[in-house]
């Protein structure tokens, strides 16, 4: 008699976690279906805003080029989307799409439009408040809170291979290598260091910047740890090397050469359609 109860104990615990099972399966796919929706339609208005704007100069032209670098790196991502946080991070791609819109726009005189949703690492990573010129390696890199000839390289703020870049324009895209290779150069942190040392817009040195500065990072310094490790992303489910925009090579989704677009002409249009 004892053999049948433990025989219906455990067909009972079998089915329960049967259950349980597909219920958290069912459960993953809805999350998964929601995200990639989300995910879609952000990247809908980038493609929209993307072919309805002209650029009318160097930096607005440069601008819409990273964004439609952004839009086609999101539709990679979503195409191979198997989880709901490899959704979100399409998602982000698709975001920061969107903030090179807006620095066309402004770049061009335009009303920027609404707000956009706050990129993973982009408050913490600052932003260039000065003009700024240095000689690195035998040419000059320059920074500045605006666009212009000189400066007509945009950069949203965020990560890229795990390390803080600050928003502003530049000369030249000079996180690039790293964007695309997936790992930084033994002259970064130097060129980071000239680029942004008392910079008030940055508040962070050469250190932070190579210890991957943000959440946590104050804390471990204060606690005697020197650094906060490598943190890569700011939301871990998805870090795939640190959160750098979602292309840069060596994480999800592939990378992406900066070609497709040669920043002149090829959009046609001048409107603006609201926000998200």
């Amino acid at each position: 008699m004892e053999w049948l109860l433990v025989l219906i104990v455990v067909v009972a615990v079998a089915i329960l976690l049967l259950m349980r099972g597909r219920e958290g399966k069912q459960r993953t796919q809805t999350e998964l279906a929601d995200a990639l929706a989300d995910a879609r339609q952000v990247n809908e208005r980038l493609a929209g805003q993307i072919y309805n704007l002209s650029g009318s100069n160097d930096a607005a032209k440069q601008a819409l080029v990273d964004a439609s670098e952004r839009y086609a790196a999101a539709g990679s991502q979503l195409d191979q989307a198997a989880t709901p946080a490899q959704a979100r991070l399409a998602k982000q791609t698709a975001l920061e799409g969107l903030y090179y819109i807006r620095a066309a726009r402004s770049a061009m005189g335009m009303d920027p439009g609404p707000s956009i949703p706050e990129l993973d690492g982009q408050a913490v990573a600052g932003r260039v408040s000065e003009d700024r010129v240095i000689a690195f390696e035998g040419r000059e890199i320059a920074a500045s809170p605006n666009p212009s000839q000189a400066t007509p390289n945009y950069y949203p703020g965020g990560r890229v291979a795990g390390r803080p870049v600050p928003a502003g324009w530049y000369s030249e895209p000079w996180w690039k290598p790293a964007l695309i290779g997936g790992a930084w150069g033994l002259g970064s942190a130097l060129l980071f260091t000239s680029l942004f040392a008392g910079m008030s817009g940055v508040g962070y040195g050469a250190q932070g910047f190579e210890s991957g500065y943000g959440e946590g990072y104050q804390d471990g310094v204060a606690a005697g740890e020197g650094n906060a490790g490598d943190w890569g992303s700011d939301t871990a489910p998805y870090d795939g090397g640190g959160y750098d925009g979602g292309y840069d090579g060596g994480g999800y989704g592939g990378g992406y050469d900066g070609g497709g677009y040669d920043g002149g002409g090829g959009f046609d249009g001048g409107g603006f359609d609201g926000g998200f």
